[in-house]
């Protein structure tokens, strides 16, 4: 895939998500570019693989890339950074969730990179407006 391509397919990606729910994660755009497959995904959230870029479909300069291109089109539009911690899927009843690991370094700066949303707080609160119009509609 050309470079140019793939900035629109990440940059469409985000938008989209933004327009949905008013949060984009970087994982959701790995799926939405196919470099993810939703099946990996799910077993890596349940701890069948070491750590998420093992099942990426591409090599870590571009994933690189990729994540550059998430935080510049974040940025570019104000979106509101917010840290997620991912946890082990299945472990609800344990004390201490299993965090998830998303690189083969483990390097700080770069699991903090995946772990981070961006969200629209305006878009958020459009949504939860239309939500709540939707409910009283519902109800009446």
């Amino acid at each position: 895939m050309k470079h140019g391509e793939i900035v629109g397919k990440i940059h469409n990606s985000m938008y989209q998500q933004i327009q949905k729910t008013g949060i984009a994660a970087p994982v959701q755009v790995l799926i939405d570019l196919s470099i993810l497959s939703k099946e990996d995904y799910e077993r890596w959230r349940f701890g069948k693989v070491d750590y998420l870029e093992r099942v990426c479909k591409v090599n870590l300069s571009e994933l690189s890339l990729i994540m550059r291109e998430i935080r510049g089109y974040a940025a570019k539009n104000n979106l509101k950074a917010s840290w997620t911690f991912y946890k082990q899927w299945g472990m609800k009843n344990l004390p201490h969730a299993k965090k998830l690991r998303f690189s083969k370094s483990g390097g700080e700066d770069i699991e903090k990179a995946y772990a981070t949303h961006y969200i629209n707080p305006v878009r958020m609160s459009e949504l939860k407006q239309q939500s709540q119009i939707l409910s009283k509609a519902h109800c009446e």
